[in-house]
């Protein structure tokens, strides 16, 4: 890879990054004060779960297919993926989470020099999600599309890393363990996104969705998700 493909790759994935990926826990809020995890093992196991079963099978496929489209200029095959993510987000919490980081990502991208205005327009005008914005980005980065897709998926594992310290809560080495833990799982669930096709994407997560809408209505928390 170039250096500044690498570059590239490395501030999408980078907390900084303006999208307000640190306010959500995905869930995870939801999961502690139901009492479903309470220890590091917990939440280790608990982000493993969700990397292979929601995040591998759904966002990573979905970028997996976004990227060559974008890079086609194929709207007609983005909007089907944008219009997609939108229909499987199962909570109103879930589906403001990818539509306000999308719109962040996008006016991010106003203000870049990688991603051509037309582009970030046309998304702009379809209700953006934020897997689409991040497709759109990766894509003018001249990086592989496996690197594109281990991007994504270290930025999700730090941010919800430090959700694990917040919300637990852990201290900073056991949310470096936690993080090596993911690091070393998310090669894998990136190889097994690759190979699915629109068929075999899915996401169906019943137990999130359900600690979703119990999350609405928590008493007290932290997250917007």
């Amino acid at each position: 890879m170039n250096p500044s493909s690498l570059l590239q790759l490395m501030w999408l994935a980078s907390p900084a990054l303006p999208v307000g990926g640190f306010s959500y826990s995905e869930c995870l809020e939801a999961a502690v004060d139901a009492g479903l995890v309470a220890t590091e093992a917990d939440a280790s196991e608990w982000l493993l779960a969700q990397l292979h079963s929601s995040l591998a099978r759904a966002d990573l496929a979905l970028i997996a297919q976004a990227v060559p489209a974008w890079q086609a200029s194929d709207m007609v095959r983005i909007a089907q993926l944008n219009s997609w993510v939108l229909c499987t987000r199962e909570s109103s919490e879930l589906r403001a989470q990818t539509e306000q980081m999308g719109r962040s990502l996008l006016e991010w991208l106003r203000n870049h020099t990688t991603a051509p205005p037309a582009q970030i327009q046309r998304l702009a005008d379809l209700q953006p999600t934020y897997p689409l914005a991040f497709a759109l980005a990766a894509s003018s980065t001249g990086a592989a599309l496996r690197d594109c897709l281990l991007t994504y998926a270290f930025g999700w594992a730090e941010n919800m890393m430090q959700a694990a310290i917040k919300a637990v809560p852990l201290g900073q080495s056991a949310g470096q363990r936690i993080l090596s833990a993911l690091a070393a799982d998310i090669p894998a669930a990136v190889d097994h996104a690759l190979t699915l096709g629109d068929d075999e994407r899915q996401a169906f997560n019943p137990m999130l969705a359900i600690l979703s809408s119990q999350h609405e209505v928590q008493y007290s928390r932290l997250f917007r998700s």
